[in-house]
């Protein structure tokens, strides 16, 4: 397992209150503890807000830099590498693991008709992934 494997499980088991706090550094990309503190919602005490940042150092998901008596935090993984493991966390746990029921979940709770260029972008996706599942299907076949 490499190391960006560690950091995917890890960014994948993240706590409502780690989420949060990774929200908050992905906006604003570096904060300190108060900071973070001052930007999520309801926030705990400082000192939990602190172990909390602690622990998703150990998580190798955050990291630090020393500025004068402060820390300040950073998030160590990509936002797109998080929204990754938040997407297939909820395919997961809210469709079986199935990206056609999240998409038509998506698409029914639409309330605004899809833009012509959406639906281009779209088709574009779903030719995209066919085209990819026909490729894996045949090389399959050879071996």
């Amino acid at each position: 397992m490499t190391l960006d494997d560690v950091n995917k499980v890890a960014a994948s088991q993240l706590s409502r209150r780690e989420r949060q706090i990774m929200d908050a550094l992905f906006e604003a990309g570096e904060l300190s503890a108060q900071d973070v503190r001052a930007a999520i919602p309801d926030a705990p005490s400082y000192s939990a807000v602190r172990a909390l940042l602690a622990k998703l150092v150990e998580k190798q998901i955050v990291d630090f830099r020393e500025e004068g008596p402060r820390y300040i935090y950073f998030p160590r993984i990509a936002p797109e590498e998080a929204r990754v493991s938040a997407l297939q966390k909820l395919l997961k746990t809210f469709f079986g693991g199935s990206t056609a029921a999240a998409v038509n979940a998506l698409l029914g709770m639409n309330k605004n008709p899809l833009s012509e260029n959406e639906i281009k972008q779209l088709q574009q996706a779903i030719d995209d992934a066919a085209k990819k599942e026909s490729a894996a299907k045949s090389s399959r076949s050879v071996r």
